[in-house]
């Protein structure tokens, strides 16, 4: 047994009067305790401070080193003309985001970018897309749109007046493949962003990409913003669909103004690599065949390709035309607008004569295997009515895809080093 201290020799010795031996077993008990408490409190306090530093630094939601980005936040947001709007873009690095942050940030517009850089298709065209925007300075989140509280901060820090919603799972086919991506980003996604333009003061104005998909199986021609879109042939579409409804749902509630565009067939330089349009000029150059779907009784495909620029022309005007949001803090004042628009070339192509026209651009015979469509949520052909966007946003596209598809097989030539399919030195 270990030799005790001088206190307990002293509390253990019988000549020790017993009040005196419980008076110093009780002082020594407190003395004992305190020292716990406060050895208990410090560490509590470390914990806390710890938490509070780490939070500092990092990114809500996952991403690092959030408190550096405030400052570059705010200038990137930072509005150079009179009656300018700050936007905010989400989906920014992809396509579309990329343009439209562009334009805007041209005419003088704060601008801030939010993207997941997801891998639906190659991440390192999205990080060229970043290092473009970057050069021009506007800056771009790493982030999910599912992240509530990055966005409540992002609103905190920036009192954003527009919001243009380009963020989006893709693809007809994909959605074959990984069905709850387009559940997460396209629905769970687009409630979380709506949740969050609802509980901000001022609530922004709200432009979003919608989709000719939600057309479906409608046979009507050309398709108008008033035919039924009950009846869509992807999952894609679907949620699309469901979006145009829910979108409805928060104008009606909280009196958010909403504008939801249908695109038609974006094509152009920057494209996303799982278009056709994009895919075929890869395989062309590189001599690999490349598969063109026909519909019912042999009937060519054909689409309403509209080339990038005119879309941003459109995603513009939306913006400028659309009226304020009645809402604050979630609470709505009064009605606000609601719009969905088509915005399309409404001049449709088949698909072999896009392919004739890249073999032209590309000086290179495609290896064509033409196949039946399959079943895959794809529909035979696209064609817009666009008398309502010309009428109310002043929207008129002027590329044909002849000269749009010259001017992606230029950027294509450029970014990738192909030259008559071989690559460039």
């Amino acid at each position: 047994m270990p030799p005790r201290s001088s206190i307990e020799q002293e509390l253990m010795s019988p000549s020790t009067p017993k009040k005196f031996k419980t008076d110093r077993s009780v002082r020594q008990f407190h003395r004992c305790f305190a020292s716990t408490s406060t050895i208990f409190l410090c560490a509590l306090f470390l914990i806390v401070l710890t938490a509070s530093f780490l939070s500092f630094r990092i990114f809500i939601g996952g991403s690092t080193k959030w408190c550096y980005f405030e400052n570059q936040v705010r200038s990137s947001a930072h509005i150079h003309r009179s009656g300018g709007f700050s936007v905010l873009v989400t989906g920014a690095a992809g396509f579309v985001g990329t343009h439209v942050s562009l334009a805007l940030k041209k005419r003088g517009d704060g601008v801030v970018g939010l993207d997941n850089f997801n891998n639906y298709y190659d991440p390192s065209l999205k990080k060229a897309r970043k290092k473009l925007l970057n050069s021009n300075n506007i800056f771009i989140i790493e982030g999910d749109i599912n992240d509530a509280r990055m966005l409540a901060k992002l609103f905190e820090i920036v009192p954003f007046t527009h919001v243009m919603h380009l963020a989006a799972q893709a693809g007809v086919r994909y959605a074959m493949e990984n069905p709850g991506s387009y559940v997460h980003s396209n629905i769970a996604g687009l409630v979380t962003l709506l949740e969050a333009c609802k509980n901000a003061n001022p609530q922004p104005v709200i432009v979003w990409a919608s989709s000719s998909s939600v057309y479906g199986l409608n046979e009507k021609v050309p398709f108008s913003e008033s035919d039924p879109t009950d009846q869509p042939a992807s999952l894609y579409a679907a949620t699309k669909k469901a979006g145009e409804e829910i979108t409805h749902t928060y104008n009606h509630i909280y009196g958010l103004s909403i504008t939801g565009l249908r695109f038609f067939t974006v094509y152009g330089p920057w494209g996303r690599p799982d278009m056709a349009y994009f895919s075929f000029t890869r395989n062309i150059l590189q001599g690999k065949p490349i598969t063109v779907y026909r519909g019912k009784n042999h009937v060519d495909l054909a689409r309403d390709f509209t080339y990038i620029d005119d879309i941003v022309k459109g995603c513009v005007g939306s913006l400028d035309t659309a009226g304020k949001s009645t809402g604050s803090g979630g609470k709505k004042t009064g009605p606000a607008p609601y719009r969905i628009y088509n915005l399309g070339n409404t001049s449709p192509v088949t698909v072999p004569t896009l392919v004739s026209i890249l073999e032209k651009h590309l000086k290179v015979k495609a290896k064509k295997n033409v196949l039946d469509m399959p079943g895959n949520g794809d529909v035979p052909f696209t064609h817009a009515n666009i008398s309502l966007a010309r009428r109310e946003l002043g929207y008129k596209p002027t590329t044909d895809l002849q000269n749009g598809l010259k001017k992606f097989v230029r950027w294509y030539l450029s970014y990738y080093g192909y030259n008559q399919g071989k690559p460039l030195n």
